[in-house]
């Protein structure tokens, strides 16, 4: 048999292997990931649309700063990470796959009814609802992932659903001012949101969930209790440590990627279109291809030991700070997409190390919940506290191009932070895995 022979999803179904009959019912791993990687892309292109449409939001609506920083973090983030746990608790019992298209199809429908928004209440409604459908894919989808994918071929299937983050840059931070130019900005809402819809349906035809298939006698209906998970979670350093990393590190980089192209675009005055395009194709491209870059030296090395892809993502994070710091403080616009190169390159990739590791400490039957934990945390931190501190600070410093890179020259360095924290996991993982499987 191929390389998904072996998937059974042991958590729901114990020591019992799927007959040969019921694995080849199973889809084709790469057409798996490249369904979850056309649900990502939707998912991060609704995520960064109304950050490419700041400008024409904030005069409709008459908004400042620290309100567009209300509505890009806490707004989409609060549900996202009070729901992200239960619906993966779900997704450790039932279909995963069920769980991901029902909220792309939710996402979307609140992706349309933002471009439908008459306000600034029905506009925190609308997001704080794409922030519930977003909380049912990113556990589920690497939870799914990792019964397909063997542990050294996780970086690069990682590493290519992690390209959603770069494609949905651009198709938010570039495609939203161009349709909104073509027509206005509520039309590229409606069109991304009902290609959403469409998509999310498509999913729940096409992908089949490897713990769906067992027999149903087979299957585990229990779960560790979730206080007993929480506690042993807490106990363990890799874990714990690899969960700051990510959320310092990503409270950094988002809190740029949100704001850079409206830095762009009042930093050097040009048209918001042109800048905001310009930050999303530079940063972005380079940024793919450091992702893949990243997953393919991360699942050599992790042939070796799986403490490297950690420390790669150490390495990686530290130096992308340095990168995007430098490119808020350029001095031409010119100098900027210069230094979108090494801040894309170093930066584009360190997240998929990290991931791959925790998948690997992390034993099957509670793996999404586990994840959706992690999650909570690292979102909060970067989603929540990332471009809220960041509109905040540039309010209170004076609501123009200088008072904004000021506050992003506050909020960047804390990538540095993150850098320790993920070094000193990659001395522990081996430890903490064996730790966590025996008391799992």
């Amino acid at each position: 048999m191929d390389q998904w022979s072996g998937l059974a999803r042991q958590r729901r179904i114990g020591a019992t292997r799927l007959t040969q009959d019921q694995t080849r019912t199973l889809t084709n791993p790469w057409i798996v990931l490249t369904v979850l990687l056309m649900v990502s892309i939707f998912n991060f292109a609704d995520r960064y649309l109304i950050t490419g449409l700041i400008g024409p939001i904030k005069q409709e609506f008459g908004l400042g700063d620290a309100m567009m920083g209300l509505l890009m973090g806490p707004a989409f983030i609060v549900l996202y990470v009070v729901l992200g746990v239960p619906f993966a608790r779900l997704a450790d019992r039932y279909s995963r796959v069920v769980i991901i298209a029902g909220g792309c199809v939710l996402w979307s429908a609140a992706t349309v009814a933002t471009g439908m928004a008459t306000g600034q209440t029905s506009l925190l409604v609308a997001r704080a609802t794409v922030g519930i459908g977003e909380a049912a894919f990113v556990a589920p989808a690497y939870s799914l992932l990792s019964d397909y994918f063997k542990p050294e071929r996780r970086g690069i299937a990682f590493a290519i659903l992690g390209l959603a983050t770069y494609f949905g840059q651009i198709i938010g931070q570039a495609g939203g001012p161009a349709l909104a130019a073509y027509q206005d900005w509520r039309f590229a809402f409606h069109l991304l949101g009902v290609l959403g819809i469409v998509l999310g349906v498509l999913t729940a035809m096409i992908v089949r969930d490897p713990g769906q298939i067992a027999p149903r006698g087979e299957r585990s209906q229990s779960t560790i209790a979730m206080t007993a998970l929480v506690a042993l979670l807490a106990r363990n350093a890799s874990f714990v440590l690899m969960m700051f990393a990510f959320g310092l590190g990503a409270l950094s980089g988002v809190a740029f990627g949100y704001w850079g192209p409206e830095l762009l675009t009042r930093g050097y005055g040009l048209d918001p279109v042109a800048a905001k395009t310009a930050f999303a194709v530079n940063f972005g491209l380079a940024g793919l291809v450091g992702m893949l870059c990243f997953g393919a030296i991360s699942d050599r090395m992790a042939k070796y030991s799986m403490a490297w892809p950690v420390r790669l993502s150490a390495f990686a994070m530290g130096s992308a700070t340095c990168a995007i710091l430098a490119a808020t403080w350029a001095d031409s616009f010119a100098l900027a997409k210069l230094l979108a190169i090494p801040s894309g390159l170093l930066g584009g990739g360190w997240s998929v190390g990290i991931y791959a590791t925790l998948q690997y400490i992390l034993p099957a039957r509670f793996r999404a919940t586990a994840t959706a934990l992690f999650l909570a945390v690292t979102t909060l931190l970067a989603y929540f506290v990332g471009p809220w501190a960041t509109g905040l600070l540039s309010e209170a410093f004076g609501n123009d191009a200088h008072s904004l890179r000021v506050a992003l020259t506050i909020i960047i360095p804390i990538g540095l932070i993150a850098t320790l924290f993920a070094w000193f996991a990659s001395r522990r993982i081996e430890l903490d895995r064996a730790l966590i499987h025996k008391h799992a």
